[in-house]
């Protein structure tokens, strides 16, 4: 894990704001002492959640999407340290890895287009490289028995979940992907928009639910490709839910999780999905926060729940002087998750 940046207790400390008779996620949150072997650590601590930032944006320059990604890690960072500890959630539970190095590939892209192809091939190469150092890194959390929490980022990062997931548990693993989009388009070279597909193609991924899908924003050829391999690629709209009303809510849950649940799975939450949320793709509707909250409770709760990706929010595209939001927004998500998974020990 030599391309991890490692969360330091100085780290910690600095986003902790500290308050006489509370205790905060940041004064409980366990760190990996400096010089400990890392992967030790991880099989002999007793917290079962560890915590992975991605701070890049690279995939979604490489699917003409707007950078911004980039900074959800450090804005999420900042507010679960200050999550209040209690009885309904405990910072103990959770190991704060760091963050993916990805320093001098972000400095790279600065001066690259995706106009242009020879750009394009450079930005897809590095998204690759990226994907390696993800898929390594998930793979030892995994496989020492412990449940990572990713916070992105953009969606590329679903490859090295899915396929560092696979690999630890020896076998094809499934994913329901809460998402404006269906992320499974062609194999065009890496990009956000081609995770799934690309971890599919490559035997990582066994069965996948997309969730919610924007029927405007659903390609006809994607729609083909899903419909001759609906054995194992299924999809809902969000339109179908909650515009015509076909479909219910919670029973597409039921539907969705039946799907998936018989193999371990990852739960992907993009959160271009949420209405007025700063991301590469923004949307004007969408689920209700209060759904995507009891959409991560419903999955998390169950036994083959593998890892929670939170990706796309990107506070540096929020203009408002409340862009710290999407940090609290993902502090929530990360602590419904805990709560509705902790039974499963």
């Amino acid at each position: 894990m030599e391309k991890l940046i490692p969360f330091t207790i100085n780290d910690l400390a600095k986003v902790t704001n500290h308050r006489s008779g509370e205790i905060k996620f940041g004064e409980k949150m366990i760190i990996i002492p400096k010089g400990a072997d890392k992967i030790n650590f991880l099989k002999e601590s007793e917290a079962k959640y560890v915590l992975l930032g991605i701070p890049e944006d690279i995939g979604i320059r490489a699917n003409y999407g707007r950078p911004g990604a980039a900074s959800a890690w450090e804005s999420a960072i900042k507010s679960i340290a200050n999550i209040q500890h209690n009885r309904f959630a405990k910072g103990s539970q959770i190991i704060v890895l760091g963050q993916i190095n990805v320093i001098e590939e972000m400095r790279q892209v600065e001066n690259l287009d995706f106009n242009d192809i020879d750009d394009r091939s450079k930005l897809s190469q590095l998204v690759e490289k990226i994907d390696k150092e993800v898929s390594h890194i998930i793979f030892n959390i995994v496989k020492a028995g412990k449940v990572p929490i990713i916070i992105g980022g953009g969606h590329n990062n679903a490859y090295g979940n899915i396929k560092g997931s696979a690999l630890a548990k020896g076998k094809p693993v499934n994913a329901i992907n809460f998402d404006a989009h269906s992320d499974f388009r062609i194999l065009e070279g890496r990009h956000s928009g081609n995770g799934f597909s690309y971890a599919y193609e490559e035997g990582f991924l066994k069965k996948y639910f997309i969730f919610g899908l924007h029927e405007n924003y659903t390609s006809k050829s994607v729609l083909d490709i899903i419909k001759k391999i609906e054995d194992r690629v299924r999809y809902n709209t969000y339109d179908s839910v909650n515009i015509r009303k076909e479909k219910e809510f919670n029973k597409e849950m039921i539907y969705a999780l039946d799907f998936v649940k018989s193999d371990p799975f990852g739960i992907e939450i993009d959160l271009d999905a949420i209405p007025n949320i700063a991301s590469s793709a923004m949307t004007i509707s969408g689920f209700s926060i209060e759904e995507l909250r009891q959409f991560i409770s419903f999955f998390g709760e169950h036994k083959n729940a593998t890892y929670l990706h939170i990706c796309e929010g990107a506070p540096d595209l929020d203009q408002s002087p409340n862009n710290h939001l999407i940090g609290k927004l993902i502090g929530y998500l990360i602590t419904d998750f805990i709560k509705a998974n902790n039974e499963n020990v």
